[in-house]
């Protein structure tokens, strides 16, 4: 069975839970559960088979864990050596805060993913002729304009 269908499976038992995947050296954390780890830590998020995921290296084990707990995010930890077996378990159950951060980090991650796109089209374009007249227009409509209206 593959990762992205283990992780499927434990998901619909596990709607509101952290699943992290050991794997060798690594953690692999997909779907919403990726939104909340890259919110938390700034990982960085990519795409597998249509699935976002992120990870970290097992030196970062013990700081993610110790994070969650603070903040009452329910977590299971998953060894792919183990055959998937439950490695630890945290549950907070009706205190759990699961929810309310992946809706923060949804809303957080889809604006940074929006701003590197930004970002990268700047640097795309920074040698094109009419640079100077798209990061003008950017500074005057964007942030000139911002800085007037706060200031009133």
């Amino acid at each position: 069975m593959g990762i992205i269908t283990v992780v499927k499976t434990v998901k619909e038992i596990h709607t509101d839970s952290v699943i992290l995947i050991k794997i060798g050296k690594f953690y692999n954390i997909y779907g919403k559960d990726a939104y909340i780890i890259s919110y938390l830590f700034g990982y960085a998020i990519k795409e597998v088979e249509g699935i976002k995921t992120c990870g970290f290296p097992s030196t970062s084990f013990n700081k993610v864990i110790a994070k969650l707990e603070n903040n009452k995010i329910n977590y299971m930890v998953l060894d792919r050596r183990n055959n998937y077996d439950i490695d630890l378990k945290y549950d907070n159950n009706n205190l759990n805060n699961y929810i309310r951060y992946f809706e923060k980090a949804k809303k957080y991650v889809n604006y940074k993913i929006r701003i590197d796109n930004v970002n990268k089209f700047m640097l795309d374009n920074i040698n094109k002729k009419d640079f100077k007249n798209i990061i003008t227009k950017v500074e005057n409509i964007i942030i000139n304009e911002r800085r007037k209206i706060q200031s009133n």
